[in-house]
């Protein structure tokens, strides 16, 4: 199983234990995933999610003991006029008896009020419409939405929990999106994905050591190969130094200095300053291989 699909598991398994918040995670179950019929007064519960569905009769069960449905075709239906009356009216999801279901506007703020009511809200969001790419390559998780005004409303929900999240038009959708590795695991936490965060966070950990790892190779071996380049023209100009103009003809601490690179080619400069008599720093070292440069180039001009 996918890792979007192993987070969507472990939230269809929770139920909260308010009924407020139970409401609220309803809502979103179908707003996302319902759908109306016999010109839109009527619920219908249209999806092949089997796990949409089941948390849909539970939560069906728990906040209006509506303990069935009604099969037409592949939809779901409420069992009667009464109980569907009971679910549009206690998700506010018409003005008044007879208007049109309204499945396609936003969740009425009064369903959401509540910071936990907007939690169960987002998981009963993120089982319909959310999807999450493999940790392992990216990080990028997102709610594909039908309207823009339902991703505003989605986007907005998720930043009042201070997590960056913006909207994007794709083809005919318009999605909400986050691709900071660690707004998705405050996310996961906010939804009660807990077990998917802790083995987010694991990969992330072992992600960022890897890379960590990789940046200082990369370096160390960029500044070895910078010394070795540096060595190899040294030892050039000395060389060069010692057969067109001879060493004899150098200061003392020149000629000491062209001796010693000659006689440990591959040392560093803090090693070289050790060498000489009497030792010198790094800035010493560098100070006398410069100089014996600038006499090399005199001589190639």
């Amino acid at each position: 199983m996918s890792f979007s699909g192993t987070v969507k598991e472990e939230l269809a398994t929770q139920i909260s234990s308010g009924r407020h918040c139970q409401l609220a995670e309803l809502a979103a179950l179908l707003h996302f995933c319902g759908s109306t019929c016999e010109d839109g007064r009527h619920l219908c519960l249209d999806t092949e999610n089997e796990a949409v569905a089941r948390k849909c009769f539970t939560l069906f069960k728990k906040t209006f003991n509506i303990d069935n449905v009604v099969m037409k075709g592949k939809r779901r239906l409420l069992p009667d006029e009464e109980s569907e009356t009971k679910v549009i009216q206690a998700l506010h999801l018409a003005g008044k008896a007879g208007e049109p279901i309204t499945l396609a506007a936003p969740v009425n703020s009064l369903v959401i009020k509540n910071s936990c009511c907007a939690r169960a809200y987002l998981r009963g969001a993120f089982i319909c419409i959310g999807s999450m790419s493999d940790p392992e390559k990216s990080y990028h998780l997102e709610f594909v939405c039908d309207g823009e005004s339902q991703a505003e409303q989605l986007r907005d929900i998720i930043q009042e929990f201070r997590i960056e999240a913006k909207v994007i038009k794709r083809k005919k959708y318009d999605v909400v999106y986050l691709k900071e590795g660690a707004g998705i695991v405050d996310l996961l936490n906010v939804m009660g994905a807990h077990v998917s965060l802790m083995n987010l966070e694991n990969l992330r950990i072992v992600k960022e050591m890897r890379n960590s790892i990789n940046r200082r190779v990369n370096c160390e071996t960029a500044n070895i190969s910078k010394t070795v380049t540096a060595a190899s023209k040294q030892i050039e100009d000395i060389l060069l130094i010692r057969d067109k103009y001879g060493f004899e003809n150098l200061p003392e601490n020149l000629r000491q200095m062209a001796e010693i690179r000659l006689e440990y080619p591959d040392a560093a400069l803090k090693e070289l300053g050790g060498y000489l008599e009497p030792a010198v720093g790094k800035s010493g070292v560098n100070h006398r291989l410069r100089r014996l440069s600038e006499i090399a180039d005199g001589i190639r001009s």
